[in-house]
């Protein structure tokens, strides 16, 4: 379907204000494993996100059938997940980046040969991306993929980010990629193909993880290991992971006083500074934690 020139510039635009706060950052969640988070359309329209992660592509690799989980949302065994198209674009249209991702906390996936790696490449640029195919989602294009990878074979998923980075630019449309990393470094899932220096955005998770995150009146280890990741990792971007309210995630929550007076000023002096992820859509409406913070970010 042809998009009028005009439609662009204004999608462009409004990209780049989203992304481009007074402070340069911007923040991107977590979307799709909780039936009572609202809608992508809604999520869009709060107009505190430049980035959307529909959450997950669970099962994937060794002669699997890979398969889209989306909590209480839709049923993507029954086509039911197609009406997410005109949600989609509703999000393209206001400049927010609609990313794939692939992996979870759950597991059931796993690659393991460079076949199993080209082989989901182009089972997500024909269903998800640019090419043709059975479409989950209807014939919406994603912008990209993100790799939330937690467990299983970390050998070949450097070789599945080169095959996704192969299809950018065809048909029209850039394929960008992500990853949500732990914060030990390095990475023990994703860390590899993070060498390839393939990423544009990594949301490394500063929670669950005491030695790398903050902790209560001490933002230390939080700190150390940013300058490790920005130091380390060839990417445009690296954000910082966190969970929307203390209940998301076991450790790791920062309260929106301390985020703002004691972390985000030490991060913003690094040029990879990107902004803040958060976990994810269903919390940040328990804790209102992205208006809080958006305007710092």
């Amino acid at each position: 379907m042809a998009v009028p020139r005009s439609s662009l510039i204004i999608a462009g635009v409004l990209a780049i204000f989203l992304f481009s706060s007074a402070n340069g950052g911007s923040i991107a969640i977590y979307w799709g494993q909780n039936g009572n988070e609202g809608t992508l359309a809604e999520t869009c329209a709060t107009g505190n996100y430049a980035f959307v992660n529909i959450a997950f592509l669970c099962s994937f690799g060794s002669g699997q059938s890979p398969q889209l989980n989306l909590a209480g949302h839709c049923d993507p065994y029954s086509n039911a997940c197609t009406n997410l198209t005109a949600d989609i674009h509703s999000c393209q249209s206001k400049g927010v980046k609609v990313m794939l991702s692939i992996g979870g906390g759950a597991g059931g996936y796993t690659l393991n040969s460079e076949q199993d790696a080209a082989d989901l490449a182009q089972y997500i640029w024909n269903s998800y991306l640019g090419g043709t195919g059975k479409r989950p989602l209807g014939d919406a294009v994603l912008d990209g993929v993100d790799l939330d990878i937690e467990s299983g074979n970390p050998d070949y998923y450097g070789t599945l980010a080169a095959h996704l980075k192969s299809y950018s630019g065809k048909g029209g449309n850039k394929v960008y990629l992500s990853a949500a990393p732990q914060c030990p470094f390095p990475d023990a899932s994703v860390g590899k193909a993070l060498e390839t220096g393939l990423f544009d955005y990594v949301w490394v998770q500063f929670y669950n993880n005491p030695p790398c995150q903050y902790t209560p009146g001490s933002t230390a280890n939080l700190l150390n290991s940013w300058k490790q990741w920005t130091s380390a990792i060839n990417a445009t971007y690296i954000f910082l992971g966190l969970p929307a309210a203390p209940d998301a995630a076991g450790s790791g929550f920062i309260p929106t006083g301390s985020l703002e007076s004691q972390v985000l000023p030490a991060l913003k002096g690094s040029t990879k500074y990107g902004g803040v992820m958060l976990w994810s859509k269903f919390y940040d409406d328990q804790d209102g934690y992205s208006s809080a913070i958006k305007n710092h970010v």
